[in-house]
């Protein structure tokens, strides 16, 4: 993030799930980095959304491979409109 600017349009939850949606196999150690939050930040960003629905966990060997459940509407009432999907599909967008 460029200095002098202290917020951004997405939450940390987004980023993660941005995260894992370029990388489904990504480590915590990973996320932490590209969001610029600490691991441990991750993991309950990680452990909410699974609890919300939006993330399945899935182990594979000795690390966890991340499925998102796009189908899941956004949680704000002013997006709740929208689904998980097309958060992706906006945000991912190279145009």
């Amino acid at each position: 993030m460029s200095e002098g600017h202290s917020w951004t349009f997405l939450s940390n939850h987004a980023h993660a799930l941005m995260c894992i949606a370029r990388d489904p196999d990504a480590r915590v150690r990973d996320i932490a980095a590209a969001v610029g939050i600490t691991e441990r930040a991750v993991q309950r960003i990680l452990r909410e959304l699974e609890e919300a629905g939006v993330l399945v966990r899935e182990r594979r060997g000795r690390r966890n491979h991340y499925v998102i459940e796009g189908h899941c509407p956004l949680r704000h009432p002013l997006e709740q409109h929208r689904t998980v999907n097309d958060l992706i599909k906006l945000v991912s967008s190279e145009e």
